[in-house]
C-alpha cells in the first residue's frame, strides 16, 4: 500500500534511509557520514520538515506492508522546479515492486499537479538506482557537471507507467 507518510512514520523512515544509505555508501564514505548519530538526528530533522510541508510545496509518500513501512518517497516543488528528492526502499524489501510503486505513485501525483518534467540527484557511485530511473525514463543531464551525483531529468508525460 503506497500512502501519505504521518510524523507518526518519522523513526521508521529515518531508520530505513539509513539503512538503504548504507549499501552504496558503505566503503566510500566514512560511515558516520551516513550512519553516525549526528547524522541519524539531521535525517529525522530532514524528514520531519518533508512530512510537515504543505500539500503545494511537495509530498512524501510511505509503502507499507503488514504495518512497516518497506519504502518512502518525498519530492519537492520549488522556484517553478520540481525534484525528486528521496526515493529509498528497505534493502530487506527490494525485488518486490516496492520502488516502482512509490515511482508510479510520484508520476500520478506530479500529473495531478500539471507538473512536465522533474528532476532529480542521485550518488555516481550507485549504479542499481541509476538502472532503476533509466527504466522508468530517467535521463542524464548532459550539461550537469561531473561530480559525486549525477543529476538526472523525467518527462512526466514520456515517463513509463503511463
Amino acid at each position: 500500500m503506497i500512502r501519505t507518510a504521518h510524523a507518526a512514520d518519522l523513526d521508521a523512515i529515518a531508520a530505513l534511509h539509513t539503512r538503504a544509505r548504507a549499501t552504496y555508501y558503505r566503503g566510500r564514505v566514512p560511515e558516520e557520514a551516513y550512519a553516525g548519530e549526528t547524522e541519524q538526528a539531521r535525517t529525522r530533522d530532514g524528514w520531519a520538515r518533508a512530512v510537515a510541508r504543505p500539500a503545494w510545496q511537495g509530498q512524501v509518500l510511505c509503502a507499507e506492508r503488514d504495518g512497516e513501512v518497506t519504502g518512502v518517497a518525498a519530492f519537492l516543488t520549488a522556484d517553478g522546479v520540481t525534484t525528486l528528492t528521496q526515493l529509498h526502499v528497505d534493502p530487506g524489501h527490494w525485488r518486490r515492486g516496492t520502488g516502482a510503486a512509490l515511482h508510479a505513485a510520484c508520476l500520478a501525483a506530479w500529473r495531478r499537479a500539471g507538473i512536465e518534467r522533474v528532476r532529480l540527484e542521485v550518488y555516481a557511485h550507485n549504479l542499481r538506482a541509476q538502472a532503476f530511473y533509466a527504466s522508468h525514463g530517467w535521463r542524464p543531464d548532459s550539461a550537469a557537471p561531473a561530480g559525486s551525483h549525477r543529476t538526472l531529468w523525467l518527462e512526466v508525460g514520456a515517463a513509463s507507467g503511463e
